[in-house]
């Protein structure tokens, strides 16, 4: 760069946010979904008692409703956070990976604090973690395609 050249500004990013909260909220919709699905297959074929005592049925009880919504939540957390890095961090997308990968370690390993039997543990923590590489792959996705190009 020649000395009497001024240095170029760094233009912050622009975020298209009808786009990034759109996919953030279809995000959350299959968070939720497989939340669903994941005790469905657990209590309805594998016949493993989760979130609900055995004798609960294959739909469980209210619990397997807010664990649904919880996904949701999550979903939706995760795209508040995508929003916040894109506008303020440097490589957001990395740290987005980091953040998203660290809590879905965290909600997949969570099962083994309770009391419950092994195959529930392990079914839990197998829902957990595909709810998390949905959310993080999901939300990644779209927050890649919602920063529109910078202009100069």
């Amino acid at each position: 760069m020649a000395m009497n050249q001024p240095p170029t500004a760094r233009l912050k990013p622009t975020v298209n946010a009808g786009r990034l909260w759109a996919g953030g909220a279809a995000a959350a919709v299959v968070a939720a979904l497989l939340a669903v699905a994941g005790i469905v297959i657990a209590r309805g074929i594998f016949d493993i008692p989760i979130l609900a005592p055995e004798g609960d049925g294959v739909w469980g009880d209210a619990s397997t409703w807010w664990y649904a919504v919880w996904a949701a939540v999550a979903g939706l957390l995760a795209t508040a956070v995508a929003h916040v890095l894109l506008l303020t961090t440097p490589q957001p997308r990395t740290f987005f990976g980091w953040i998203v990968g660290l809590a879905t370690v965290i909600a997949a390993l969570w099962p083994f604090t309770s009391d419950a039997g092994l195959d529930t543990k392990l079914v839990t923590m197998l829902i957990n973690l595909v709810i998390g590489i949905a959310i993080g792959s999901l939300v990644s996705n779209v927050a890649r395609s919602a920063v529109l190009p910078e202009v100069r």
